[in-house]
């Protein structure tokens, strides 16, 4: 079969098109940016890429068409499809149809952690033998690669809030029909879709109701939000966690033994259960933790054999991922977008490093950052910084410096070249310099990196 993907160098449509061609299907793909990591990880795969939309990257004629949720009406190439009759489908449709149908499904959905939470129980579930599928939002470093196919019995998923369509306003995560659902917190993001939290809510209700009654539903005991959801209605077993010693009802329990949580306890039902030892910091990645382990559990792993696992777990590539060390001072990209995110992500780097300059460098780039509907809380979210800095597009749907009005720690700069200038000349050796953006940022990264070898 030749399968046309519209909007192939997404993260999400990039893994399909990798399946696809696992599979044994002629696979093609169109974008309008084609540009590295993904092009030559497709390009690698043998699948033809065609930079930019147009009826002609359809001659000849595909069998299906998958359409990306980029893609709008207008675009010349799906006015093509619509005017030709071609057959069409959204990416999450054909990833339940082709692949996920006959598979135990084991799906992490959130506003937060899920690219982390999903790479770690792929590699709890792998390194149990399990030979799992997945696709996540990002390359786990322990695979090297986004996505693949397994050998048939399990697959674990990210999944995602975000609209599945233009001709299809449901949640991605509505098609995939888990047997095994982590929902590790919610919060209102989005905000290009969803006019509020109850709206977010109620897709995430509609995941709920597609999971069997003997399948599990796990969750972080404090979130109100997803208790919310739950309370709707709720027709499968639910297991809490937590990190409350106190707690009476969480069924995982985890007690962080250093303080960045690089080391911690794994209790199960009271009992102990293995210590996890890794390069990963924060509570928030004790509490994803907890969540893979237990939809391992769910699928057959013991706790002592996953936590073992997750001691040799490298992490996702863009989260917190260190890119260089110059004369003493260390470079990070993460892929923070989010108030929560941010702060989280530089709360668990001040605990491993203490007392050390942390220079937080932030660019609004999501639509719901760009629309502003976390202005009010941004300069709250760097608060574990030292330094940092926002970069200004002209663009950008806010005032950033109304916004960070009194905080005297935060900066606003308006071009790239200003923020590589003030780095240059203020990053001193002991600093840790974090790079915050959901995109490449205009390559930042290297012209700091650049400039700081110039001296």
């Amino acid at each position: 079969m030749h399968i046309h993907i519209l909007g192939i160098c997404g993260t999400f449509m990039g893994g399909l098109a990798i399946m696809a061609k696992q599979m044994g299907h002629h696979v093609t793909g169109s974008d309008q940016n084609v540009y590295p990591p993904m092009s030559t990880q497709l390009e690698e795969q043998g699948i033809a890429l065609m930079k930019g939309y147009s009826p002609a990257n359809l001659d000849p004629a595909p069998d299906l068409v998958v359409v990306g949720n980029a893609i709008s009406r207008g675009n010349p190439e799906i006015e093509a499809v619509l005017n030709r009759g071609l057959a069409y489908t959204s990416g999450p449709q054909w990833l339940y149809c082709y692949v996920l149908k006959n598979t135990w499904v084991l799906a992490v959905a959130g506003t937060h952690g899920k690219t982390t939470t999903s790479s770690m129980l792929a590699w709890i579930l792998e390194s149990a033998g399990l030979k799992p599928g997945f696709l996540v939002g990002g390359v786990p470093l322990n695979f090297g690669v986004s996505a693949r196919l397994g050998d048939g019995r399990f697959f674990v998923v990210e999944a995602d809030e975000y609209d599945t369509a233009f001709f299809d306003k449901r949640s991605k995560f509505v098609h995939y029909r888990p047997r095994t659902a982590i929902l590790n917190n919610l919060e209102f993001d989005h905000a290009d879709i969803f006019p509020d939290l109850a709206a977010i809510q109620r897709q995430f209700h509609h995941l709920v109701r597609s999971i069997p009654g003997n399948g599990l539903v796990i969750a972080p005991e404090t979130d109100e939000t997803l208790t919310e959801v739950l309370r709707m209605g709720c027709w499968t077993p639910v297991e809490k966690t937590t990190l409350e010693e106190t707690s009476e009802n969480a069924v995982w329990r985890a007690e962080i033994l250093t303080p960045d949580g690089g080391r911690f306890q794994l209790f199960h039902r009271g009992q102990p259960s293995g210590i996890v030892e890794w390069g990963l910091t924060g509570r928030h990645n004790v509490m994803n933790a907890l969540s893979a382990i237990a939809a391992a559990h769910h699928a057959g792993v013991s706790p002592e054999e996953a936590a073992a696992a997750l001691s040799s777990f490298k992490n996702v590539k863009r989260r917190l991922e260190v890119l260089a060390c110059i004369d003493g001072i260390t470079l990070y990209d993460d892929f923070a977008h989010h108030p929560t995110a941010i702060a989280t992500t530089l709360q668990g780097l001040r605990a491993r490093v203490n007392s050390a300059r942390i220079i937080a460098v932030l660019e609004p780039r999501s639509n719901t950052m760009r629309m502003g509907v976390h202005a009010d809380t941004i300069a709250d979210s760097l608060k574990a910084a030292d330094k940092s800095i926002i970069f200004q597009p002209d663009d950008l749907g806010w005032d950033a410096e109304q916004a960070i009005k009194g905080a005297e720690s935060v900066t606003v700069c308006r071009s790239l070249d200003s923020i590589v200038e003030l780095l240059a000349k203020d990053a001193r050796p002991g600093d840790h310099l974090v790079f915050m953006s959901n995109g490449s940022f205009g390559g930042i990264h290297k012209k700091v990196e650049d400039a700081l070898r110039r001296g």
